[in-house]
This record gives C-alpha cells, sequence and structure tokens, in this order.
C-alpha cells in the first residue's frame, strides 16, 4: 500500500506543474484576446468625431456602398491566405480558415502588428492546425501581399510624390519588388518551408508548393486592393463629382497607404502612416481637410468591418465544430500544446 501511495505522489507531481501552464496559457491568451478587441473599440472612439462631422455631410448613397464592398475586400484577402493553408496541408473548410484570419487579424490594433500572427498562430493550434503550417502560410502570404501592393501602387506612386514630396521615400518600396518576385518561384517556397517544418519537427509536405496556388493567392490579394481601392473612390466621389477615370489612383493610393502601413509594424494598424498617404492621394480633389477627415472615416468603416467580419466567422466555426467535431488535419497536433 505504501509503494502505491509512493507511485501516486511520484505521477501526480509533474501533471501539476503542466496543468498550472494550461492554464496560464489559457488566461493569457484570453487576456490577449480582450486587449485586441479593446484596442480595435478604441480606434473607432478616438476617431469618431472626426467621422461624424464629415458623415453628417456625406451622401449615404456614397459612403454606404464605400462601407459595403469593405467585406467583399476581407473576403478576398482571407481566400488569399487559405489557399496557402491548404497548399500547406489538407483543406480546412471556408468557416476554420475565416475564423483564424480574421479574429487573429484583429491583434494588429495592439501597438507592434506582430501580435496579429501570434494570435493568428493560437487560434490555428486551436482549431487543429499546426503552427507551423500557419507561420508558413502567413510568411507566403505576406510576400505575396507585397507583390500584390506594389504591382497595385504602381499605378499611383508617381501621383503621390508630385503631390507630396515628403512621400518620396515610396519609391524605395520598389526596391523590394524583385528580391519578393524572386522569392516566389514554387521551388524556393517549397525548399523554405520543407526547411521550416523540418526545424520544427512537423511532417513533411505532401507536395512542393504549385504555382497555381501561388497565382491563385495572387489573384486574391489583386482582387481585396481593387476592392479597397474602389472604396476610397467612392469615398472621394462623395466630395467632388470624380469619373472612373480616378479609380485606378485610388486603388494605387490605398494598395501604397496598407502596404506603408505594414511596414510600420510598431504602431497599430499602420496608425499614423496609412493616413499619411491617404491624404496625399485624396488631397488633390477634396481638398486637405476633407481629405483629413475621409481617412479617418475610411480608417473607421475598415475597423468596423474587421469587428463585423472577425465576429461572423467566429460565429460560423462555432456553429461548425458543434455540427461537424473538430478539425484534425494535420498529424501530431498535440505536440503543440506547449
Amino acid at each position: 500500500m505504501g509503494r502505491t501511495d509512493r507511485a501516486r505522489r511520484v505521477t501526480d507531481t509533474p501533471a501539476r506543474p503542466a496543468r498550472r501552464s494550461g492554464v496560464l496559457l489559457r488566461v493569457g491568451r484570453t487576456l490577449l484576446l480582450v486587449l485586441v478587441l479593446a484596442a480595435a473599440a478604441y480606434a473607432v472612439v478616438r476617431n469618431w468625431r472626426d467621422v461624424s462631422e464629415t458623415v453628417t455631410h456625406l451622401d449615404w448613397h456614397a459612403w454606404v456602398p464605400a462601407f459595403l464592398v469593405l467585406p467583399v475586400a476581407v473576403l478576398c484577402s482571407t481566400l488569399s491566405w487559405q489557399t496557402l493553408v491548404d497548399e500547406l496541408g489538407e483543406p480546412v473548410g471556408a468557416r476554420r480558415g475565416a475564423q483564424i484570419f480574421l479574429v487573429g487579424q484583429l491583434g494588429k490594433y495592439l501597438p507592434g502588428s506582430v501580435w496579429a500572427y501570434v494570435l493568428q498562430l493560437e487560434l490555428g493550434r486551436r482549431a487543429g492546425v499546426a503552427r507551423a503550417r500557419v507561420f508558413a502560410a502567413t510568411v507566403l502570404s505576406l510576400a505575396i501581399t507585397v507583390v500584390a501592393a506594389l504591382l497595385a501602387g504602381s499605378l499611383a506612386v508617381p501621383t503621390l510624390v508630385a503631390a507630396n514630396p515628403d512621400l518620396g521615400w515610396l519609391r524605395w518600396l520598389y526596391a523590394v519588388l524583385p528580391v519578393v518576385v524572386v522569392a516566389l518561384h514554387p521551388r524556393l517556397l517549397t525548399w523554405a518551408v520543407t526547411q521550416g517544418f523540418r526545424l520544427l519537427r512537423r511532417p513533411p509536405l505532401e507536395h512542393p508548393v504549385r504555382k497555381r496556388a501561388i497565382l491563385k493567392a495572387l489573384g486574391w490579394t489583386l482582387a481585396s486592393y481593387l476592392c479597397f481601392g474602389v472604396h476610397l473612390w467612392l469615398l472621394i466621389r462623395a466630395s467632388e463629382p470624380v469619373g472612373l477615370d480616378v479609380l485606378p489612383l485610388a486603388v494605387g493610393t490605398m494598395a501604397t497607404a496598407m502596404i506603408s502601413g505594414l511596414f510600420v509594424f510598431l504602431l497599430p494598424s499602420g496608425a499614423g502612416v496609412r493616413e499619411a498617404v491617404l491624404v496625399a492621394g485624396l488631397g488633390p480633389f477634396v481638398g486637405t481637410g476633407t481629405a483629413i477627415a475621409l481617412a479617418a472615416v475610411s480608417r473607421v468603416l475598415l475597423t468596423v468591418t474587421d469587428l463585423v467580419t472577425a465576429g461572423a466567422a467566429a460565429a460560423l466555426a462555432a456553429h461548425e465544430q458543434r455540427v461537424h467535431g473538430r478539425y484534425h488535419g494535420d498529424p501530431g497536433i498535440e505536440d503543440d500544446e506547449a
């Protein structure tokens, strides 16, 4: 009997720290999510005065369509990311993929947008997708986003720099383009992902990264920038009677603004930098004061869209899990619990 008691004590001893660490991890994840939601809500409140004053002078026929096109842009971005996740393993399904990507994206509202990627890793693991796979897909997605933004931004950079010489640094973004384009070669991507999976002790890829997946993801990303540009064009049109000839400039301006915010990752969601680029693009058409207000309107509409789409994705993913059970697409997912 004494030996049995001692054996139980030996068995129970290491379980307590493990349970404690598990509780701490869960508390930490919950706290992170609460901070993310609070930061996103604060972004709306902080800009609300400028937005409310501007919206009262805008025709709802203009700004409501500008808002409604944003979920389409977000959907295109989500499909681009999910294309890469599915390329690296068993398809996760649109509902699970949207939850991981969209809820994780709320992390960009915390200072240091790296929190968006941390949150995606944790949401992916909880959804049954290995952290290594989510991380690899996110890195590939960032490379594709840079290429797409620079391609779309080429429509506007000359005009932006001419309107505001202080933005001359935007030309240097194109020094990144050749490097990233070469890095998108399927062989290089396959080699990089294979090495990463090996380092993280994950099973190897079932097949090399295919060109069609890269092109498909790039196409979805370009489509998202087109929708974001339509959003900006509709806001401009709400203040000035501009035609379709301004649409390419709006697409390029929005793409350049968003990629500039991505590079300045210490600021929450590129705050300030993105607005500076938008004001440079909008100013020649509506004046600087109105451009500042419209840039604030755009940010709030984007933030509300992020919150709404993330909430909808989380609800759909919860329904999916209740109906079909938990996804187990990656073998050894339990190893990611630490």
